[in-house]
């Protein structure tokens, strides 16, 4: 029984895997509708023959691999619970201490190890694609050192989770989750709130801005939004990637705006500016915000739906999935691949309303700095730095894509630069 489900999710998941990438590379449409050839959103007026080409390739392997990841965690918490790993796990954990908090700390490296080992490979492909077509400038020690510095704040986070999160289900069998979800608030606020700080630094150094000019039409453009920054800070990134970004991080008192030394290399001030103007629009229309309190509600439903599901499989299967009750450590994988199923599932309705909260930034910023020239430039460098798809196939835009496309953005300042010019004449 245990050989045939192993084999069957395995089988599954292979058909699975084919069925995406006959999407992906022969049934997904990427053409480029008739109505906006030779318009600025047309990558074939910012982007020569090859560059075309390896863009297409570059993002359909890269589809790929990102819908092949997250159903391979599933596979792989699924085998190890069908065959008797985590059972493996707690006894190695019971056996090396006697203490419960060291038993889980053994248990969770263990777990932890193994779904690291088992996804590797996925990701070191990644991390080659990335390298063969120069959008990574990262060698191998120094990926791997990024690698680990995630292992251990993945790990020490779960730890502080898993520790709180089986003593609430001893505790209340009935009401853990709304326990958990509870605790969760002020835990979820405070990593936001250090992340700036404590958590970026490991990967990269961050400094102001050096280019104070610059810094000081980033500042007065913050200041006509009433934004109350004091610096514009900028992070070596050009030794990892050529790709461009900028972001929004942190609450409170350690919010920062962040820009990457790339993006500072590649764009114009004007560029920039846009690109910055974007950044303070999340800020101005509360988006951080508002997306803590959609992140906190999501995961109320999630734990509840967590909470339901594992009463409803444990009794059922817990004999093969060899878990005795879901207070049993040994349902940690359970929870996780549910877990993992939920947010995989919810990730359409996450990115619409962040398309939709990037679409309304785009407006703002081009409304604030009244050059569609340098904002369309902007979003064509970007194209060209991240061999992005301006027209991704339907479900890659849904599943993948937190920002609006390069071609719903480009073709709407394109609008506004026609509305604008009406307007003069």
């Amino acid at each position: 029984m245990v050989r045939k489900l192993g084999f069957f999710s395995v089988l599954l998941y292979a058909i699975y895997g084919l069925l995406v990438y006959l999407y992906l590379f022969y049934f997904a449409d990427t053409s480029l509708p008739f109505e906006y050839e030779g318009t600025k959103a047309d990558p074939a007026t910012f982007l020569n023959g090859r560059e075309l080409m390896l863009t297409e390739e570059y993002s359909r392997t890269r589809n790929l691999l990102f819908f092949l990841s997250t159903p391979l965690e599933w596979l792989i918490y699924f085998l190890i619970l069908l065959f008797g790993l985590s059972k493996a796990f707690k006894g190695w954990a019971e056996t090396s201490s006697n203490y419960l908090v060291f038993q889980k700390a053994i248990y969770l490296f263990w777990l932890s190890l193994f779904a690291y080992l088992a996804t590797f490979p996925l990701g070191f492909i990644s991390f080659s694609l990335s390298k063969s077509y120069n959008i990574s400038t990262q060698s191998f020690p120094a990926w791997m050192k990024d690698e680990l510095i995630d292992f251990w704040i993945n790990y020490v986070t779960m730890f502080v989770i898993v520790v709180v999160l089986y003593w609430l289900m001893k505790k209340s069998t009935k009401r853990w989750w709304l326990y958990s979800w509870l605790l969760s608030i002020p835990f979820t606020l405070f990593l936001m709130f250090v992340q700036p700080v404590l958590i970026d630094p490991l990967y990269n150094d961050f400094y102001p801005l050096k280019d104070k000019q610059l810094e000081d039409k980033i500042l007065d453009l913050a200041s006509k939004a009433k934004i109350p920054a004091e610096h514009v800070f900028e992070v070596n990134m050009a030794e990892k990637t050529n790709a461009l970004n900028a972001y929004v991080t942190g609450i409170g008192s350690n919010s920062r705006i962040v820009l990457w030394d790339t993006t500072l290399n590649r764009l114009n001030d004007d560029q920039i500016l846009f690109i910055m103007a974007h950044e303070m629009a999340h800020y101005v229309e509360k988006h951080i915000y508002i997306g803590i309190a959609g992140y906190l509600l999501m995961s109320l439903i999630g734990l509840y739906l967590v909470h339901r599901i594992m009463n409803w499989i444990i009794p059922k299967w817990g004999n093969i999935l060899k878990i005795e009750s879901v207070s049993d450590i040994r349902s940690f994988p359970l929870f996780l691949l549910i877990l993992s199923m939920l947010m995989f599932a919810a990730s359409p309705l996450n990115n619409l309303v962040s398309r939709y909260q990037e679409s309304r930034a785009d407006r703002y910023a081009i409304e604030m700095t009244q050059n569609s020239e340098a904002a369309i430039d902007s979003f064509q460098e970007l194209t060209k730095a991240g061999l992005s798809q301006v027209n991704p196939p339907l479900l890659v835009k849904i599943f993948r894509y937190g920002h609006p496309t390069m071609l719903e953005r480009i073709s709407r300042l394109e609008e506004y630069e026609i509305q604008q010019k009406n307007r003069q004449q």
